[in-house]
């Protein structure tokens, strides 16, 4: 994607005469008068063999152009919850550049009469308007719509899926014409196989020379509403359609954030999964920690940490969620994030990051000095951002919530560590020092922190550990605290009469005793934030834990299938060779509670061959591979 940042502008809800939504900035309406979901059913549904063509098939994807008010998805979603012989699930994909907000949508939908039930659900997870792919589940994960808001000729091209339908919907032509561009069509083609079927309300002859061109054969049948016609055609493509693996068994190695992420996200796919974890429990390692903060980290440009720690950090409010309303206790609140500027200067910028950015006020807003110190409830020395959704999580409880999400698919195995990797027959076993097998299955996910790179033999991946403390606040000796507190370091509010001040960094120390030195920095950094805030401490030594996290030198994780070769050579990363089902996921750094949630679905989407549910360049920016091609370079030299 480009690292140009466009803010979002959202549409508002207006009428026409007869009452029907339209948008006077393209002066056209959003469906027929007579109907948005007898258009759905008629027009897209009919034109793609709908649901005919879902029958026996175990996921089908629908990609659609303009998501506008959502009623051809919620149509879509209705007819297959009534449809007995449905797709096992459904994935429906659909680009908007200018969304509603979830009250107009719920208007609009009262005004249809579309299902109130979808609507409503449909309402709850609605994203906020920002720009990028935003990703929802519905009935127990079996439904997903996979929102991508902004420009359809950027974003399609970053799409990596299979389309089985394709809904060209949108703005007449002539109102719009990007939306109907050759590089859409082109892009379109790209994600479609050899039983592709297409289907749109517009008979334009450009559009279907347009078409033709691109790759796909259309034809008219009769038309919807008095419209006389519509097409609906193929996709003219050799290249097959691609099914999922029969065998869904997976080994994951580690029950840290990243493992445990993993293994639910697989399992809500119906995969078994075996969990298995050298320790005698989930998260001891540095997923252990008492709390830790969940926030963003705006930029000016939308660079592949902004991408990332946006995406991430709003589909982890939405899989909070979703475990809680399983209910799985997730401890943690989201009572909001202050990140404070350390100077005058860095204050400044931070107020230019948010001006540029024009984002929602409950995503991120600059609150001035006095506005921040009354958000701390203490005094501070700089205004800075708040990031209203934002809070703490306690890590060990998303962990067992994971575990804990589908019982009969999970199976743990704690206190066994993995001596080594055996690849038999196809399927990959997990051995204890003494050969005994933990496990066999076709894949294998790495998500053991750095000690990947040994179960891997890939010494080559520049996986290294950093050493973590954090420091342990009686509560009684503190000021009230009701909202997380960054910048230097960062401070969470109390979690059973303690606070969790840090944390201290060292690469590549493998120390786990605790330190004077860092409590001391843990302590230097929160008075910067929070001037007086620790007057009344008692004399150090403090509580705390230490911990090592995994971390990349790019400080990007790697998620993603590893490479059978130490060198890159000629290749393209695309075309890099790779172990048969062994997967990394790791160098979460100090963002786990950030990412692991949105990596461990894009892992599970690779490995299931569902839709990706983040853009093709920034997977590629996360592909353990990409560090190949750097040696390359070094070796060169």
């Amino acid at each position: 994607m480009s690292s140009n940042y466009h803010p979002i502008e959202p549409a508002r809800l207006q009428f026409d005469d007869e009452g029907t939504p339209y948008s006077f900035t393209y002066g056209d309406a959003y469906h027929p008068h007579a109907g948005a979901l007898g258009q759905a059913r008629e027009v897209f549904m009919a034109g793609c063999g709908l649901p005919k063509t879902w029958q026996g098939k175990d996921c089908y994807v629908i990609v659609e152009t303009g998501f506008g008010l959502g009623h051809n998805f919620l149509a879509v979603w209705e007819a297959w919850r009534a449809d007995p012989k449905r797709s096992q699930r459904l994935h429906f994909i659909s680009v908007e550049k200018h969304p509603f907000s979830p009250e107009d949508l719920r208007e609009a939908h009262q005004r249809s009469r579309a299902p109130a039930d979808l609507s409503s659900q449909l309402c709850a997870q609605w994203p906020a308007a920002l720009p990028g792919f935003h990703r929802l589940h519905f009935d127990e994960d079996r439904v997903t719509l996979t929102l991508l808001f902004g420009d359809a000729e950027e974003l399609l091209p970053e799409l990596k899926t299979q389309a089985d339908a394709i809904f060209l919907d949108g703005f007449a032509p002539g109102k719009n014409p990007d939306m109907w561009s050759a590089t859409v069509f082109s892009a379109l083609a790209e994600l479609s196989h050899s039983d592709t079927l297409i289907a749109t309300w517009s008979v334009s002859g450009w559009i279907r020379t347009g078409l033709a061109e691109a790759g796909f054969l259309t034809d008219k049948a009769p038309g919807f509403a008095g419209k006389r016609e519509r097409l609906c055609g193929h996709a003219i493509s050799a290249t097959p359609r691609i099914e999922a693996p029969s065998d869904r068994r997976a080994l994951v190695i580690g029950a840290g954030l990243a493992g445990t992420a993993t293994a639910e996200r697989l399992a809500s796919r119906g995969w078994q999964i075996q969990l298995i974890e050298g320790a005698d429990g989930p998260a001891q390692g540095a997923s252990g920690n008492l709390s830790g903060a969940f926030r963003p980290l705006p930029a000016a440009s939308d660079g592949r940490l902004f991408q990332l720690t946006r995406s991430g950090f709003l589909y982890g409010l939405r899989r909070v969620e979703a475990l809680r309303g399983a209910n799985l206790d997730v401890r943690g609140a989201f009572c909001g994030a202050l990140h404070l500027a350390r100077d005058a200067e860095q204050e400044a910028k931070l107020a230019e990051i948010v001006r540029i950015i024009r984002a929602p006020s409950e995503f991120v807003r600059f609150v001035d000095r006095a506005a921040a110190s009354e958000l701390a409830g203490q005094p501070v020395r700089f205004g800075g951002w708040y990031f209203e959704q934002g809070g703490w999580i306690n890590p060990p409880s998303l962990c067992r919530a994971n575990i804990a999400r589908f019982p009969s698919l999970i199976q743990t195995s704690f206190g066994h560590p993995v001596h080594h990797l055996q690849r038999t027959g196809g399927l990959w076993r997990a051995l204890t020092s003494k050969g005994e097998v933990l496990g066999e299955a076709p894949v294998v996910v790495l998500a053991n922190a750095a000690d990947a790179r040994r179960l891997a033999l890939a010494e080559w991946l520049p996986l290294t550990s950093a050493r973590g403390q954090v420091s342990h606040l009686p509560a009684q000796a503190l000021p009230p605290l009701a909202r997380v507190v960054c910048g230097q370091g960062y401070v969470t509010p109390s979690v059973d009469g303690t606070l969790s001040a840090g944390a201290s960094i060292f690469p590549e120390d493998e120390s786990t005793h605790l330190r004077l030195g860092d409590h001391l920095e843990n302590l230097d950094k929160l008075d910067r934030m929070l001037p007086g805030f620790t007057a009344k401490l008692p004399t150090p030594p403090l509580e705390g834990r230490v911990s090592h996290r995994s971390v990349s030198p790019d400080r990007m994780p790697m998620v993603g299938r590893l490479p059978s070769v130490a060198y890159a050579g000629n290749f393209k990363l695309a075309n890099v060779p790779r172990h048969s089902g062994l997967y990394l996921f790791s160098a979460l750094g100090a963002r786990g509670l950030t990412w692991s949630s949105l990596l461990a679905e894009q892992l599970a989407s690779q490995i299931a061959g569902d839709p990706d549910p983040l853009p093709r360049s920034l997977v590629e920016r996360l592909d353990p591979a990409r560090f190949l091609f750097q040696r390359s370079r070094s070796k060169q030299v």
